[in-house]
């Protein structure tokens, strides 16, 4: 994790967290029951916690396509952007800024069909764009930017996708998820899975197993480190 480089309305130095959340059934998920275990535990340890959250199902993201598409393009080509286009990929600017602003992550999704719900990957598609989280050097090799930061993964899964057993090798959320965020050098990444949640007389334990383990994971100390 880096040191928090944020400061509140008094001047005060916080630590802000951003919650990315990628369930659509709030009150209802499994996956933010453990996610809230983890919050609030961590805010015990960390008094100067601040959380911003972006709920991807309640957020209308910008387009990656059309206009957009384009001027991506013309960025990385050096033409000038007109007006129009330049507010247009603002609003992609403002989800990279919100992301790059945070000093740590707590991504909150479901496995959806052995994956991540088409939101999150939507959100970041918007996200990771050349020049803004990762450059390429001169022989064209990927360069990370976004770096001393750590991220804690919660999810919950309906079966079993456990390391070794008949479903291990279906898991295509946890392996995604830290290559993508690798990618823009986020590699202190933690992953707390609930599972299995829809098997009758297994959920329960699932749940308490994973709520269990997020509290653990939120009262780890953590050594800041430079960015």
């Amino acid at each position: 994790m880096r040191e928090a480089a944020g400061a509140d309305d008094r001047g005060a130095m916080t630590t802000t967290l951003l919650h990315i959340v990628a369930t659509p059934r709030q009150d209802q998920s499994s996956t933010l029951a453990v996610a809230d275990a983890y919050l609030d535990e961590l805010a015990r340890h960390v008094p100067d916690l601040r959380v911003e959250t972006v709920d991807l199902f309640r957020t209308d993201l910008p387009a990656v396509a059309g206009a957009n598409i384009d001027t991506k393009y013309n960025l990385m080509h050096g033409v000038p952007l007109d007006d129009e286009a330049r507010r247009s990929w603002g609003q992609i600017e403002e989800l990279i800024a919100a992301f790059k602003g945070a000093d740590q992550y707590l991504v909150s999704s479901p496995m959806w069909n052995l994956g991540i719900p088409y939101v999150l990957k939507y959100y970041i598609d918007c996200l990771i764009q050349p020049g803004y989280l990762f450059r390429y050097d001169e022989t064209g090799v990927p360069v990370p930017m976004i770096n001393g930061r750590s991220m804690v993964c919660v999810t919950s899964r309906g079966g079993s996708y456990e390391p070794g057993s008949p479903m291990g090798a279906l898991d295509f959320q946890e392996p995604y998820l830290r290559a993508i965020f690798g990618f823009v050098g986020i590699s202190d990444i933690e992953f707390v899975n609930a599972q299995p949640v829809d098997v009758p007389g297994l959920r329960e334990t699932a749940l308490a197993a994973a709520v269990a383990q997020a509290r653990e994971v939120a009262a780890r100390p953590v050594l800041a480190v430079p960015a």
